[in-house]
């Protein structure tokens, strides 16, 4: 009877699901109230809701049917991601992930923060550090992203205006982003004139640059993320990875 008290104080008094698997290193917050949606979170053997607490030292968390513990030592890790890769931890299609990039001892403990679409290359942060990850991923933290896009042909200046206030994509509107023509490119004297562009933006929705520039006419050929937050590495190679340092993690957290 006492070890069931103690565990609905737990709830009471314990921290937030979301929170405490973020801490965990299973991922960010907001992919942790999905996974709580989903069924997949149980406390004590019962299924947990959104607004759920638990003590990790009294009560067994478990995601998937496998116990949540805690980890200490935070890993803060900048990858650049090839074409071909998917931003997740696993992939059921056994295609390549982020992961297959960073050191084996650390597949485990790491997932990446936000998503890079398949096709698209550029800066992605990997790290076991939920709280972190969430001021980088969060619209409402205004982490900028920057990227470099070649689009099909030159959108117009009202083209641009449009996306630059922002576009309707799958019945939201977007945030106001930052465009800039970079160059106007053609391979060959017979071929479609592209361009390339600067977009800088303060959310990251799926395939959210894509769709944008498609709605008005100029679909993407190539996108590269270039900077999260401020911090860049023009010299870190596709598929290469390196650790975070104290002043990047810094300029990360302040968004």
């Amino acid at each position: 009877m006492g070890d069931r008290r103690g565990s609905r104080e737990a709830r009471l008094t314990g921290q937030r699901l979301q929170k405490l698997l973020s801490r965990a290193g299973i991922c960010s917050r907001r992919a942790a109230e999905e996974l709580i949606r989903q069924g997949r979170v149980t406390v004590n053997g019962e299924p947990a809701g959104l607004g759920a607490r638990a003590d990790p030292a009294t009560d067994a968390v478990k995601v998937d049917g496998r116990r949540v513990r805690l980890v200490h030592p935070k890993h803060y890790y900048l990858l650049n991601k090839p074409r071909g890769a998917v931003s997740t931890k696993s992939d059921p299609q056994g295609r390549r992930t982020v992961l297959d990039f960073v050191p084996p001892k650390l597949h485990k403990l790491l997932f990446p923060v936000g998503r890079l679409d398949f096709d698209t290359e550029g800066l992605i942060v990997l790290t076991n550090d939920g709280d972190f990850a969430e001021r980088i991923a969060h619209p409402r933290h205004g982490c900028p992203k920057l990227y470099e896009v070649k689009v099909r042909g030159i959108p117009d200046l009202k083209a641009l205006e449009r996306l630059r206030r922002g576009i309707v994509v799958r019945g939201r509107r977007t945030h106001s982003c930052e465009i800039r023509r970079r160059s106007v490119v053609s391979t060959r004297k017979d071929a479609p004139v592209n361009s390339w562009w600067t977009v800088k933006l303060t959310e990251g929705r799926s395939r959210q640059i894509r769709e944008m520039f498609q709605r008005v006419g100029h679909p993407v050929q190539r996108l590269r993320r270039v900077a999260i937050g401020g911090v860049r590495d023009p010299k870190l190679r596709p598929g290469s990875c390196r650790e975070l340092n104290a002043t990047e993690i810094q300029r990360l957290r302040r968004g």
